[in-house]
């Protein structure tokens, strides 16, 4: 869905817009629930605010809580811009970083979808039907990506219009209760979204995504949960459900992401932004050149050439303990990441590096930050089969190569996976999800999924276990006195 009319955003927010103060949601505009709730016609327009407000998420937060912690990301030449909190993880519990409230948002505008469109007539059955898949798979996806962060958390149900002191003031589920519903939500949507085809575009939800949300969470679940084997045989099988769809790799890793050729062959689901649109710059703004902290002393022509039209903060980039552990010859290293040099004294000494993977497109001379955030990609899926696979001890050879064919190319012959053991399979990959998914808000989650945080992210060196988790914002906690602050904070 590529919503193109700023006066439909304006429209559908100022209905669907509420306090971000508090989960007491209740709507601003002066038109009233039951006037609005009539026509096929209000349901798309909610079904819009809902993913205009994923989009808003998607713009910085949902990098921030899925990779911003990681080993990643470090410091540039020019101010932090306060992004040192993340990679340093100074988190404490006055410093937390964006809250929840942005994905209750987002709960909200689901729960509003659930509850009223089975009551609206609907010239088509199946529009209808594709309207509450969706419904239930956001709200799967929002407390997911929420108890991914946060651990328990209040499970909202029921879109909150009142002051009903039962719904503001409530307590946190546990982790393993929120995913029930989570697993739940999923289950229900599958029996609206039937149609195993992608819709035009991949910028909403559609079974081979629901499927592929399913996939992550049963691992999630399965090794972290307690839900063992049957759970990743269950992912297992969702996956194989995706690879029954028309998805497949490109055989060029850049062009993946490159944005004239978004909603490609191995999309399965990404949110999208477009020039002149509300919400179109995301955080990749900071982890590109500008002119002002540009090095005069630049004299590489085909550096130049591959940086094109400067523009961006400059102020976060990958660090050197991720850009050393790329071969060179690995053709996603240039893709991912590019490292500038310059001649000082006769000396070529290392000035910086920028994030090529996503550094937008350049309109009127201006470089602006339009990639679509991707959610979910064939390499991503198949790496995850990988991982189930290795856990129900079966060999995850053929899918670590067809990652690798791709990767290194002519060189692919020194680089070919060999299967040894379960641990020393895990720790390949990891690593090979490094390499392929870099920069695309999942390497933290990955970490956390493997057990691997504070053994491979040196500022989580020494911090106690309990800190993998989000502390929650002095300002929630003040507004739902149901709410306990995490553990470690």
């Amino acid at each position: 869905m590529k919503i193109k009319s700023i006066i439909k955003y304006m429209l559908v927010v100022g209905f669907f817009s509420t306090s971000c103060n508090k989960m007491d949601l209740e709507p601003i505009s002066t038109i009233s629930e039951k006037s609005f709730w009539k026509s096929e016609n209000d349901a798309t327009g909610a079904l819009n605010g809902l993913y205009f407000h994923m989009r808003s998420v998607s713009s910085q937060n949902l990098y921030l809580w899925g990779e911003g912690r990681s080993e990643i990301l470090g410091s540039s030449i020019t101010a932090s811009q306060g992004y040192d909190i993340y990679y340093n993880n100074a988190l404490n519990a006055t410093v937390t970083g964006p809250n929840w409230q942005s994905m209750y948002l987002i709960v909200h505008d689901a729960n509003l979808l659930i509850k009223n469109v089975p009551n609206i007539q609907f010239t088509n059955e199946k529009n209808k039907n594709s309207i509450l898949g969706q419904a239930y798979a956001t709200r799967a996806w929002a407390y997911f990506v929420m108890s991914k962060t946060w651990g328990g958390l209040p499970l909202v149900l029921e879109p909150t219009t009142g002051n009903d002191p039962e719904r503001v003031n409530q307590k946190k589920s546990t982790q393993i209760e929120v995913f029930k519903s989570i697993k739940d939500d999923i289950e229900i949507s599958l029996t609206y979204l039937t149609d195993a085809e992608f819709p035009q575009g991949k910028n909403v939800w559609s079974r081979p995504a629901v499927q592929a949300l399913k996939a992550e969470v049963y691992l999630w679940s399965g090794k972290l949960l307690q839900g063992g084997e049957n759970d990743v045989r269950i992912a297992l099988a969702a996956i194989q459900e995706v690879e029954l769809s028309k998805v497949d790799l490109l055989p060029n890793f850049s062009d993946v992401f490159s944005p004239s050729n978004e909603n490609n062959q191995e999309i399965i689901f990404s949110l999208s932004y477009n020039s002149l649109e509300p919400t179109r710059s995301t955080i990749f703004n900071w982890m590109y050149a500008n002119d002002g902290y540009f090095p005069a002393n630049l004299t590489d022509s085909e550096t130049k050439l591959a940086l094109g039209v400067l523009g961006g903060g400059y102020g976060i980039a990958p660090t050197a303990i991720v850009r050393n552990q790329f071969t060179t010859d690995d053709l996603r290293r240039n893709a991912t990441f590019l490292e500038i040099y310059v001649t000082q004294d006769g000396i070529k000494k290392f000035h910086s590096s920028v994030n090529m993977k996503f550094r937008g497109v350049v309109v009127n001379g201006a470089r602006e930050y339009t990639n679509d955030y991707i959610l979910f990609r064939y390499a991503d899926i198949l790496l995850m089969k990988a991982e189930a696979k290795n856990y129900l001890n079966q060999d995850p050879t053929e899918e670590i190569n067809l990652i690798r064919k791709r990767a290194y190319g002519a060189a692919y012959q020194d680089h070919v996976f060999v299967n040894t053991n379960k641990v020393q399979n895990d720790a390949e990959i990891l690593k090979e999800r490094l390499f392929e998914m870099m920069f695309e808000g999942k390497r933290w989650w990955d970490l956390i999924r493997f057990n691997k945080a504070i053994e491979l992210v040196p500022s989580m060196k020494g911090k106690p276990v309990e800190q993998l988790l989000w502390p929650i914002s002095q300002e929630t906690l003040s507004l739902e006195p149901g709410v306990e602050q995490n553990p470690g904070y």
